[in-house]
């Protein structure tokens, strides 16, 4: 067996390899002319557009391709709402524009870290890639020491911002990051270091607003970390500034508190974008000459363990022996290993079989190991397999995990070593998803994704109440939206945008963002909100934004 098994995103993505960019609906591609219609005069209806205010987080903001940048943020579905509302006295629209069009923030010139903070994504020919792997080492130019803007903004989108930090008076201060209690990009446009988001919106006097996917953040954290619980799910109960309910309401009754109208969205079930379907849940091909070779061993390995989960059911000491057995197979695509904290963790009684039995001092010696080691390969063993099995259709496998399956883990390696194992063994069983079980981390169980769905439901729920109750308020289905994208497809002008990861069109490089054609289309739908709410005629005016003047990709030179 070897050292590593690095298994490269091409065999895990495979289906994302394009045949060139006419699957991502490229706009050469479009006819452009609209048939010929005598269309009625635009009207508002009740609305007064003179100062328009958008709350949000990412989606408000603009944010695609997993960051933020001047072009996302020229295309956010706010900045085009604004351009149709100037057509009937909508006011001047001000967003916290980005320095450049890398993406991420920098501190004193050094790149802050976390995915959401690092330059863009681009699309490298077979999926995402870094937009360094491209044009090379970058570092944004956008600094919270030298160039920070002075807010508030008309665009109040903040990328990252949970319901109640809407409402947290440090979000903006530069002392907080060292807590992880503040938001880069509200350090940059916040009016002050007490400043609130909603504080700042209101002092626009907003006559019209948008409050969009608040509560999508509130559960994403959650999903993006697999349901690790170092981001736990924002509770529906709660008072104002904990639970989401009172503090959707407060912030709803805040922003029409001054007779403004406004449009809300309701939250999407994440589970069904990208970020977590694309990865199959059986990556591991035995046509990969990294792996195929290996099957014997790894099933002569796993073979000890399953013949030991067989026997502790046999001793009623656990159920379903089945459902923890590893096999990998030699002729289709095998599940990765992952662990899986639901099992009743078995690690005492596999030690503790495997010592007791008179064949196992052999097996541990087919390793080059003597025999006074198998006490010690017994117990790490156990450590390792007390709570494993092959993942299932039921499992999502997190996005980039496509990037570590099959690699060696360090952790796992260096305490291998630690436990006298020689470098080549300790590799062998440090393997990414197939000797070492893929953390929490990288898995969404079903009891994770059914707590994200209980969540999701119980925001729907109180933001359908608050917007049908309010004759001021609007509703956007943004779960019915995502979802038909995914299930049917949604047809927008001469497109078809779906979900799929780089080639569907409305989702962008990081599976979760909206591409900007998808904020576009988001757009119109805000736009047909508000007709039906308010009697405003934009839809039925062609006060439209129009598919072929978005992209779904944006270039790595992109000025």
């Amino acid at each position: 067996m070897k050292t590593k098994l690095i298994m490269k995103t091409k065999y895990i993505l495979l289906s994302l390899i394009l045949l060139g960019f006419t699957a991502c609906n490229d706009i050469e591609d479009v006819d452009r002319m609209d048939p010929v219609a005598d269309l009625p005069e635009l009207t508002s209806g009740s609305v007064d557009f003179s100062s328009y205010v958008a709350v949000g987080a990412s989606f408000s903001a603009g944010f695609t391709d997993s960051a933020l940048f001047k072009a996302s943020q020229e295309n956010s579905f706010p900045n085009i709402l604004s351009k149709q509302f100037a057509k009937v006295g909508g006011g001047a629209f001000t967003q916290p524009l980005m320095n450049d069009n890398y993406g991420g923030i920098a501190l004193g010139g050094v790149q802050l870290p976390g995915a959401t903070l690092a330059p863009r994504l681009v699309f490298g020919g077979a999926g995402p890639v870094p937009l360094s792997s491209i044009i090379g080492p970058v570092v944004s130019t956008t600094d919270l020491a030298v160039n920070n803007l002075k807010g508030p903004f008309n665009n109040m989108g903040v990328p990252g911002a949970k319901s109640y930090h809407l409402l947290f008076n440090g979000y903006g201060n530069i002392a907080n990051l060292a807590t992880k209690t503040a938001n880069p990009y509200f350090i940059r446009m916040a009016s002050s270091s007490t400043a609130t988001v909603l504080g700042d919106a209101m002092t626009k006097n907003p006559t019209f607003f948008t409050l969009s996917e608040i509560g999508g953040n509130d559960v994403l954290g959650y999903a993006l970390s697999g349901g690790d619980d170092t981001d736990p799910i924002t509770p529906s109960a709660g008072a104002v500034g904990v639970g989401f309910d009172a503090t959707f309401g407060y912030l709803v009754t805040t922003l029409t508190s001054g007779g403004a109208k406004g449009v809300v969205t309701n939250v999407p079930y994440i589970t069904d974008l990208p970020h977590f379907t694309t990865v199959p849940f059986k990556p591991l091909s035995p046509t990969n000459p990294s792996f195929g070779p290996l099957i014997p061993t790894l099933n002569g390995v796993f073979g000890q363990l399953n013949q030991v989960y067989a026997y502790l059911q046999s001793q009623n000491a656990i159920n379903n022996a089945a459902a923890r057995s590893i096999v990998f197979s030699s002729t289709a695509a095998s599940a990765v290993v992952i662990h899986d904290e639901n099992l009743a963790n078995i690690s005492t009684q596999i030690e503790g079989v495997l010592n007791a039995s008179p064949t196992f001092p052999a097996f541990v010696q087919s390793f080059g190991l003597p025999v006074q080691a198998a006490p010690i390969v017994a117990k790490l063993l156990g450590t390792l397999y007390g709570q494993t099995r092959q993942a299932t259709a039921s499992d999502l496998l997190v996005l980039p995990s496509s990037y570590i399956i099959g690699t060696v883990n360090t952790a796992t390696y260096t305490y291998l070593i630690g436990q006298g194992l020689s470098p080549a063994l300790a590799g062998q069983f440090s393997v990414e998803g197939i000797t070492n079980p893929l953390a929490d981390k990288w898995v969404l169980l079903p009891s994770e994704q059914l707590a994200i769905k209980n969540a999701t439901d119980a925001y729907n729920t109180t933001i359908s109440s608050i917007a049908t109750s309010n004759p001021n308020v609007a509703l956007v289905d943004l779960n019915a939206i995502l979802s038909n994208a995914k299930t049917n497809g949604i047809p927008f002008d001469n497109f078809i945008l779906k979900t799929n990861l780089a080639t569907g069109g409305a989702i962008g490089l990081d599976g979760i963002h909206l591409t900007a054609r998808g904020y576009a289309y988001m757009a119109n739908k805000f736009l047909e909100a508000i007709d039906a709410k308010f009697g405003s005629n934009f839809v039925a005016s062609g006060n439209v934004a129009k598919a072929g003047d978005y992209p779904t990709n944006y270039s790595p030179t992109l000025n």
